[in-house]
């Protein structure tokens, strides 16, 4: 796995913490940072010692305010360059099979932002605050970020945070289901980790089973046939038999991830 030094990947055991290393910037993110982000996510979702992934930034002052404003003048100043430049953010996180957990400290504005509704859990400090500050640029959201900010928010949710673009606290985004949980700016990191180990404990092939299932449900396309039979193949699964044999004899299941 190539890693620009914008980012740090580190691992204990099955859980994987990816953090935005940038914290003289606040963690904005570049075209190298986004691109290498993708990259990483594309990688641990081929790896299924994986089991649960955090993303956050470095430090306490901010997740990320977003895409980094210095590269705009000479790399998306125009239509034709942005277009690349939004190439270069990538779906590797999109795209991840394995559960994935925002672990959000201070500042989560524009692009940082756009990137939470990917995630499949999204805990926040209490002094945590959110925006989507594209107005006062002149730019927009692309279609597929505002669709994922909507689905994971409602079309209202997403108006108020693109028109009003102000910043807001994290209460209120709990409230527009933003985020999971709101705790104690000093209680983030003990949470997400707990979280994150109660997630790994659990059997990996159900998790991204469930997590598949519920992206595609968000797709009104009707469920084929072979869709509906892949809630079956669980008791094909060497999991399974563990999780049974283990709740018959009042064990901890161990799951082997097969």
């Amino acid at each position: 796995m190539s890693v620009p030094e914008s980012l740090i990947v580190a691992r204990d055991d099955t859980i994987v913490t990816v953090t935005v290393n940038r914290p003289e910037r606040l963690n904005a993110l570049d075209q190298v940072t986004a691109r290498g982000l993708s990259e990483v996510f594309h990688d641990l979702s081929a790896d299924d010692g994986v089991r649960c992934i955090v993303l956050r930034g470095a430090g306490d002052r901010a997740f990320g305010v977003g895409a980094d404003i210095k590269e705009f003048g000479e790399a998306r100043s125009n239509a034709d360059q942005a277009r690349s430049y939004d190439a270069n953010w990538g779906d590797g996180l999109a795209s991840c099979r394995h559960p994935v957990i925002a672990m959000i400290k201070g500042y989560c504005v524009g692009g940082s932002l756009g990137l939470i509704p990917y995630c499949d859990l999204r805990i926040a400090g209490r002094s945590a605050r959110f925006a989507v500050p594209a107005g006062k640029l002149g730019i927009t959201y692309s279609h597929h970020e505002i669709a994922a900010l909507a689905r994971l928010i409602g079309p209202a949710g997403a108006l108020e945070l693109l028109l009003e673009g102000e910043m807001i606290g994290a209460e209120r985004v709990l409230e527009m289901g933003l985020v999971n949980r709101v705790v104690d700016d000093d209680e983030v990191e003990a949470v997400t980790y707990e979280t994150a180990r109660n997630i790994a404990e659990k059997a990996p092939l159900s998790a991204r089973w469930h997590k598949k299932f519920v992206n595609r449900l968000m797709d009104p396309t009707p469920l084929s046939d072979a869709e509906r039979d892949e809630a079956y193949l669980c008791f094909e699964t060497e999991d399974f038999r563990i999780g049974r044999e283990a709740f018959a004899a009042k064990e901890k299941p161990v799951f082997k991830g097969r």
